[in-house]
């Protein structure tokens, strides 16, 4: 390997590779995720919305057992990637998403001690990691679908409980499966 002293242009050039590179590591498969978990979180809210609302079983949340095979299918997806070269942005992109999951996991697990609801807060925290994975990928659908996460949990705050469920479902709708169908279609 030289020490080649690089020009400024150079430089930037080489700065400007890099991050391209790692916008397309982060964006290739991501869509995987926003799919995924589009589609297990709003059929769980939805489940759970028509259970309580109808009365059809007195512990409606037990539909959230499907994030537990969701769970297991992003980690081995996870651990596939894993061999590709990371870079700084990748790292960056899964600690983001690392943080909102153990964030909404301590918020599940201390406000249900309190029979608190807690999904409009969730949409808060899925909505910050939509935003800026957006603005990381610099893809704009993205962080519009963070805003219509934010939107929906402001709406969730302001409606009784079992609500909150079908706002939730809609939200997750515009703001991971809309955004995710788009980066997917981008991957291609």
């Amino acid at each position: 390997m030289s020490n080649k002293e690089l020009s400024q242009d150079e430089s930037l050039a080489l700065i400007t590779d890099m991050i391209g590179q790692a916008k397309r590591n982060v964006a290739k498969g991501g869509s995987f995720y926003f799919l995924l978990w589009g589609w297990v979180v709003m059929l769980a809210n939805l489940g759970h919305y028509l259970i309580a609302k109808y009365d059809w079983y007195e512990h409606p949340y037990i539909v959230w057992v499907l994030t537990i095979p969701a769970a297991i299918a992003s980690m081995i997806y996870g651990a596939k990637r894993e061999g590709s070269v990371r870079s700084h942005l990748d790292r960056m992109y899964s600690q983001i998403w690392l943080s909102v999951f153990i964030g909404v996991i301590i918020i599940l697990f201390f406000t249900t001690n309190e029979n608190y609801d807690t999904n409009a807060i969730i949409l808060t925290f899925a909505g910050i990691g939509t935003f800026i994975s957006g603005q990381a990928l610099r893809f704009s659908p993205l962080t519009m679908g963070g805003i219509a996460l934010w939107v929906a949990s402001i709406i969730a705050f302001n409606m009784d409980p079992i609500d909150q469920y079908l706002v939730g479902a809609i939200g997750i709708l515009a703001g991971y499966l809309v955004p995710g169908y788009l980066l997917r279609k981008a991957e291609k």
